[in-house]
């Protein structure tokens, strides 16, 4: 059985949804971080830290009574590379594998979470780093071997990078989903109402 953590990032300005804070943004009667941090749960995770940025305080809240530990991003602003980097370092439990995950991706089910760690276990040998795809779209979230948080946690390995690819060819597989969960994230109104629509919930 592969042990897997998984780091949440919820620290964004969410400046492209145009006024309100999408990980807010009401999904079927919950707000959206949270039916995302459920799903994540919903694979029974070593440990889930949620990294917080813009917003703290109502972030926290909305995971009220949820088994997560939050650590904030100060430098939130920086964007994403920062919020990996201060989950990383915020992990204490032992575990074989890491997967960072979008807030805005309520798409996700823990049944696709769980095929992707299935995945992750049937990658190619020596391929430790899995980034899902779906219609040869690179999507989220990544999942690394637990040797690698060490150098992502002092920003020598950049995870979250496009680059990523390019930079450990050795070490990446990707794996094509069925699922295209894995592509759709949550940035702009539109978005907010095609995933609405897909979950058949009424705006």
């Amino acid at each position: 059985m592969t042990a897997v953590s998984a780091v949440v990032l919820a620290a964004g300005l969410s400046s492209r949804m145009g006024g309100p804070h999408k990980l807010l943004l009401d999904v079927g009667g919950e707000p959206m971080l949270r039916r995302v941090v459920r799903s994540v749960l919903g694979v029974d995770p070593a440990e889930v830290v949620v990294v917080t940025g813009f917003n703290a305080e109502a972030v926290v809240a909305a995971l009220d009574g949820l088994p997560v530990r939050c650590v904030h991003n100060p430098a939130f602003a920086d964007g994403q590379p920062g919020s990996v980097v201060a989950g990383m370092r915020a992990l204490t439990v032992s575990c074989d594998a890491v997967m960072i995950v979008l807030g805005d991706q309520p798409l996700l089910t823990p049944g696709a979470l769980g095929r992707l760690i299935e995945a992750y276990r049937n990658a190619p040998d020596g391929r430790s780093i899995l980034v899902p795809t779906s219609g040869g779209e690179r999507g989220n979230p990544v999942l690394f071997a637990a040797r690698h948080i060490a150098a992502i946690g002092t920003g020598t390995m950049k995870v979250g990078d496009r680059r990523l690819i390019e930079a450990y060819p050795e070490q990446v597989a990707l794996i094509e989903m069925a699922d295209d969960a894995f592509t759709q994230d949550c940035d702009t109104p539109a978005d907010y109402a095609m995933m609405q629509a897909r979950l058949g919930i009424a705006s």
